[in-house]
């Protein structure tokens, strides 16, 4: 069992930046994949970033790449994503989820989820 618990969403401006915590606990050494994905009402979940808690391996989304940055604090099982320069088209619910050990961008195969913080970007 994971337990998985997003903060950091909130309102801010277009360009503004936010920074999202996940905080994990229970068995997270069955899952060394660590992933971000975001809801926006009416449209699918996507992907938008993973890393490995050994190695830190990442796979960044295109539509993200350069602005958001992924990392994480191994000793505080703890998992970021800082996110720059953001847009409208960010707004969505995010979510941290875990997958065994593999960077995927398939939501499939995460298998643990946080309940999703809430991102606005207003224009």
């Amino acid at each position: 069992q994971v337990q998985l618990v997003e903060s950091g969403g909130g309102l801010v401006q277009a360009g503004g930046s936010l920074r999202l915590s996940c905080a994990a606990s229970g068995r997270t050494f069955s899952r060394n994949t660590m992933g971000w994905f975001r809801q926006a009402p009416g449209k699918e979940r996507e992907f938008v970033v993973a890393i490995t808690w050994r190695g830190g391996v990442t796979n960044y989304a295109v539509s993200v790449k350069g602005r958001f940055t992924i990392s994480r604090d191994n000793a505080k099982n703890t998992l970021y994503l800082q996110m720059n320069s953001l847009k409208p088209e960010d707004t969505a619910v995010y979510y941290c989820a875990a997958a065994p050990d593999i960077v995927t961008s398939r939501a499939v195969d995460y298998d643990y989820w946080g309940q999703g913080t809430q991102v606005t970007v207003s224009s």
